[in-house]
């Protein structure tokens, strides 16, 4: 048998085990053997050196159109297969797209955190900054500047958690206020800020009270800041927390780092001032405290109070998320309790 026949004969059994190929790893076995090295082709073309010159330009085509003949069926087999394949696998792995999407359950900002926020909102609306500072704070910064020497009483009532003799727990957000009066310059306008944060206290956890809670405190200084500026603030804030037909009143206080001071207090957003269990039938509920900056502390953060004035603040997230959700336990704010925090829907 001369070469072109074998060839020939090599040609079309190849092509009867290709189109008869029902996988891609049979087709590759079937490239293997017909195509590899050690395949009957190759073998088949080592006998080139016993033809007549003449004729090997003649057999070498034949046998690249065999080679070719070949690779084309096996790239066309392929592509029939992997079609097969892919239609098997969407048979299989149908997928009704008409069908209503599965819900992705989105978390939504804690209730503190909206509550912080509102206010938060209201202040940027009105020129204040937003200054954050440490919590765990200098005891110069905490109580000293804020009027508060080694040896006053009313440190008694913010018994914390130190770290070192020096070192503790910030008990307000006060020192904040201290550290911003301190590099603040008046040369380029006055000093208006919130300092919200959470803040420690070393008290006995029940329906009130939490050993770590949240604080935002403000402080405004300039020239000619008066009691009437700090009433129409609170005033303003109140209203955008409880109702825009709120109204405050401020009752005389003490605290060290103001003076004078004030209690301040809303109409009851529950019965509209005329008296009820929330408000213990005044009409009256405790909000927040205030005053005029002691001269004491601008003088500490190197401020001339003969030719500056400001006043501050302080409110608790906390308690105005109580008092305008009606919640009676401080404590369900911190227990993660998805059946409680869900109840407050996201306003942003």
């Amino acid at each position: 048998m001369d070469l072109t026949t074998q060839l020939g004969q090599l040609r079309d059994e190849g092509l009867g085990a290709i189109q008869e190929a029902t996988g891609l790893k049979q087709l590759n076995e079937i490239r293997v053997h017909f195509l590899g090295k050690k395949g009957p082709i190759t073998a088949a073309l080592r006998g080139m050196k016993e033809i007549n010159p003449e004729e090997r330009p003649r057999v070498g085509k034949f046998a690249n159109e065999v080679r070719d003949a070949l690779q084309r069926a096996i790239a066309t087999k392929q592509d029939e297969l992997e079609t097969a394949q892919m239609a098997a696998k969407l048979e299989k792995e149908t997928l009704d797209v008409t069908l209503p999407g599965t819900p992705v359950k989105t978390g939504t900002a804690h209730v503190l955190q909206q509550i912080i926020d509102e206010i938060e909102e209201l202040f940027l609306g009105m020129g204040y900054q937003i200054i954050n500072g440490p919590e765990v704070e200098e005891e110069h910064y905490n109580f000293e500047m804020m009027n508060l020497p080694k040896d006053h009483p009313a440190r008694d009532m913010q018994d914390t958690f130190y770290i070192t003799k020096d070192i503790l727990m910030r008990t307000q957000t006060s020192p904040v206020q201290a550290r911003t009066l301190e590099k603040h310059d008046f040369n380029q306008g006055p000093l208006k800020m919130i300092s919200p944060g959470k803040v420690y206290r070393r008290d006995t956890d029940d329906a009130t009270h939490s050993h770590q809670f949240h604080q935002i405190e403000g402080l405004v200084v300039d020239r000619h800041i008066t009691m009437a500026d700090l009433k129409g603030t609170l005033q303003l804030l109140a209203r955008k927390m409880f109702g825009a037909d709120r109204d405050i009143r401020m009752r005389p206080s003490y605290f060290p780092f103001t003076e004078p001071s004030a209690e301040v207090d809303v109409s009851c957003f529950k019965c509209d001032g005329k008296g009820c269990a929330v408000c213990k039938q005044t009409g009256w509920i405790e909000v927040l405290g205030a005053g005029m900056v002691h001269p004491n502390v601008l003088s500490m953060a190197g401020v001339n109070p003969e030719e500056y004035g400001g006043f501050a603040f302080g409110l608790g997230p906390d308690r105005f998320a109580m008092l305008k959700y009606g919640v009676d336990d401080i404590r369900n704010f911190y227990l993660n309790d998805e059946r409680f925090l869900k109840q407050f829907a996201w306003k942003g």
